[in-house]
């Protein structure tokens, strides 16, 4: 591949279904391979603390949050023309202009966006299953224009300052602010019609795959096989905090766990996205 547009980014706001998709990609691009959790297909995600001191040659604990994000597209950028094939990037960063004016996110070397869009009231109930916090807290996260993953001070993550903005903010950037080729993908969509969802996915991509493959794909990494070679092994990715990574995985679970009162908290902010994804 000659044209540096070698990246697809597969970013979402946290538990919409960007893992599940991870898994779907490792079985269809190894199709003689079972797919372990614990050894998905590299999509390297964007905020690798390893990524960017390999990239640099800088050792990131040493910088502020503001220099590293500076140089992080330059990392990608140098990633892209570095390789061959195409570059899978998981994300859960919004998109963002830096303070110098640049783009976090360079549209010169990115082939797309596939993002991930979930019910946000849905997503409050996993999201505070993958915190291990209340749901009232996570839902003052997802209302929070400033909230960032990975930013206590006093510790070194494995993964570099993340800044979520709102659950609406987070849309809104991807899907209209970073004016990069977007294709949507409803997580309800996605388990409702899954063949006709991943189908677009692949397509959109440029992948030279057949139904068969894909259904093939979709058979080795259902939400029921995740989670079951979660409860037999363990999943790497997990956050410290919660028992589980792959929890239900249903659609409309909120009905069962959110009170009428954490309802409206979500819709009084992001009743206007819910209402433009058909959420309301």
């Amino acid at each position: 591949m000659n044209d540096l547009k070698k990246i697809v980014w597969l970013a979402s706001y946290p538990k919409s279904g960007n893992t599940w998709f991870r898994a779907f990609l490792t079985a269809l691009l190894n199709p003689d391979s079972t797919v372990d959790i614990n050894s998905l297909y590299d999509t390297t995600i964007a905020s690798s603390r390893l990524l960017f001191d390999e990239m640099t040659g800088l050792a990131s604990g040493d910088l502020t949050p503001e220099e590293i994000n500076l140089l992080r597209p330059d990392v990608y950028s140098l990633n892209a023309q570095e390789s061959n094939e195409i570059i899978y990037h998981k994300t859960h960063d919004a998109w963002q202009v830096l303070h110098d004016g640049s783009l976090l996110f360079p549209p010169e070397i990115t082939r797309g966006v596939i993002y991930f869009i979930r019910n946000p009231l849905d997503v409050a109930v996993s999201f505070a299953n993958h915190l291990n916090t209340s749901i009232d807290r996570t839902i003052e996260i997802m209302n929070n224009p400033g909230y960032a993953f990975c930013e206590k001070s006093g510790r070194l993550h494995n993964q570099l300052r993340q800044n979520l903005n709102t659950w609406s903010g987070h849309v809104w950037s991807w899907v209209d602010l970073s004016q990069l080729p977007v294709l949507l993908m409803h997580y309800e969509d996605m388990k409702s019609s899954p063949l006709e969802t991943f189908t677009k996915a692949v397509e959109f991509i440029g992948l030279n795959c057949n139904r068969v493959q894909i259904e093939k794909a979709l058979q080795l990494s259902s939400f029921d096989q995740l989670r079951k070679q979660e409860e037999e092994k363990g999943f790497g990715e997990k956050s410290a905090n919660s028992s589980r990574f792959f929890r239900k995985g249903i659609v409309d679970d909120w009905k069962n766990t959110l009170t009428q009162e954490q309802v409206q908290r979500i819709m009084g902010i992001h009743g206007e996205m819910m209402k433009r994804f058909g959420y309301i």
